[in-house]
């Protein structure tokens, strides 16, 4: 049953169908992933979930960036790790190495789209004074407070590794020789505490 379920769900991701249609269904994994870490980071910071659930400017404010930040960011980093992990499912590669790949293009793409947005908003909103220099300043700590769960780019962040969990069980149900019941999903769940593990890591690195 477990391998039934994962074997349509990674189907369900494959890039091999209509655009429209796999655009969908990577927003709908990407939503799934934001809304319970966005609902941590407002369940940990007091007062915010009153704050931005209160209606008002503040509210929508809130709404706004995440949908138009939070949402596309995600989508994006989603969109890449499929277009990397589905056709390697099918050869069987290396899966360490796959892993890695994966965590490297997610981690990289995050922090790649930062700067690409930081400096845009820059030149086109006067944004950081106007200065795209000053803007591309502001990235590493923007992500190293990401890394520490400490902003919003930190709820992206992880709502980037957290969608890769089931595609990890998947890639792990069909390495793995005939895996135990649950065996697939309770080694994604390590891969994710070692992501999350790192972040941390480098979160308290860059901090100082």
């Amino acid at each position: 049953m477990h391998k039934g379920l994962l074997t349509r769900m990674f189907g369900a991701l494959s890039p091999v169908q209509s655009a429209g249609r796999f655009a969908l269904r990577v927003l709908l994994l990407s939503v799934a992933a934001l809304v319970p870490v966005l609902a941590l980071y407002l369940a940990q910071v007091p007062g915010m979930a009153t704050h931005v659930l209160g209606g008002g400017p503040a509210s929508t404010r809130f709404l706004r960036q995440v949908l138009s930040n939070g949402v596309p960011v995600v989508f994006a980093v989603n969109w890449a790790a499929l277009m990397l992990l589905h056709p390697a499912r099918a050869s069987r590669p290396d899966l360490p190495r796959l892993l890695l790949a994966d965590a490297a293009v997610r981690l990289g793409l995050f922090a790649g789209l930062h700067v690409a947005v930081f400096a845009a908003s820059a030149v086109a909103f006067g944004s950081f004074g106007g200065d795209p220099v000053q803007a591309l300043r502001v990235v590493a700590p923007t992500l190293g407070a990401a890394a520490g769960f400490g902003n919003l780019s930190g709820v992206y962040l992880y709502a980037g590794v957290l969608a890769a969990l089931p595609l990890h069980a998947a890639l792990f149900q069909r390495h793995l020789s005939a895996p135990q019941p649950g065996l697939p999903w309770l080694a994604a769940c390590v891969v994710l505490g070692l992501q999350v593990a790192f972040l941390s890591a480098l979160a308290r690195l860059l901090a100082g």
